[in-house]
């Protein structure tokens, strides 16, 4: 297993991505913290990781507030003793509509969540990581970090200050035994990517379909990405098989961006 026994924690562990990665974290060996803003979707989360015999612990959790974060820091130490593998998957998808008719609140709220909700996680969390001289933090992006996605300037724009994050950051706790990395997922199946694909379709005068035709027309692969993939990616990355790997953005997006 590649985190047997480790301890991990998983923001937006309730859905979607971040559900997949702590399901998988689970499978490989760790204890998970979950955290969310919503208690219901993580109890469900941890009842199938006790189910495959590992510890669980649900972490109701606003990342909009520097103190809610913390005490979910103070708790998951109290009851595990430590954190080995921190994953910032925690985001919201903003407003989708031309930069020039967005509202400075939604602007503010995407990056409150996106960016400064990581931010807050990390300064949270690393501390005792670095007092144990070892760890492993996980940010997870987007393609949209790197190429545009039309009516969506907040959500791009917080994508890329992801970047610019996880290198500085890399840099500053390298050489106290912290690793630092991103994952710039493509479209990825699910609820949100449906949000995305209505929303094109509706100001393009197309359907679903088309979209979402259109959209993985653009992989090599002609396909969308899976839940799993982004899962299995931090899962290697938060391992000791990544031990040389820091300040990475990869790329798990079947090809639509290969920088």
């Amino acid at each position: 297993m590649l985190l047997d026994g480790k301890v991990a924690v998983v923001t937006g562990a309730g859905r979607a991505i971040g559900r997949q990665i702590a399901l998988c974290f689970a499978a490989e060996g760790a204890h998970v913290a979950l955290l969310a803003r919503s208690a219901g979707a993580l109890e469900q989360v941890a009842a199938s990781i006790r189910e495959a015999g590992r510890e669980a612990l649900v972490v109701p959790t606003d990342l909009r507030d520097p103190g809610a974060i913390a005490e979910a820091a103070d708790r998951t130490l109290r009851t595990f003793g430590r954190v080995d593998a921190l994953v910032n998957n925690s985001g919201v998808g903003g407003p989708s509509a031309p930069l020039w008719e967005i509202q400075p609140e939604d602007w503010e709220e995407t990056f409150r969540v996106n960016v400064t909700g990581t931010y807050l996680c990390c300064r949270a969390f690393l501390p005792a990581m670095i007092e144990r001289g070892q760890g492993s933090v996980v940010m997870i992006g987007s393609v949209t970090g790197k190429r545009p996605l039309v009516d969506r300037t907040p959500y791009a724009a917080s994508k890329m200050a992801l970047v610019g994050l996880v290198r500085t950051l890399a840099h500053e706790v390298g050489p106290l035994g912290v690793r630092v990395n991103l994952i710039s997922p493509g479209g990825v199946e699910g609820e949100r990517l449906n949000w995305v694909l209505d929303r094109q379709a509706q100001a393009e005068g197309i359907s679903r379909e088309q979209a979402r035709e259109r959209f993985a027309s653009a992989s090599p692969l002609r396909q969308l990405v899976a839940a799993d993939d982004i899962a299995h990616a931090a899962a290697f990355l938060a391992s000791s098989r990544a031990a040389s790997i820091t300040g990475e953005d990869m790329n798990v997006n079947a090809g639509i961006a290969m920088y």
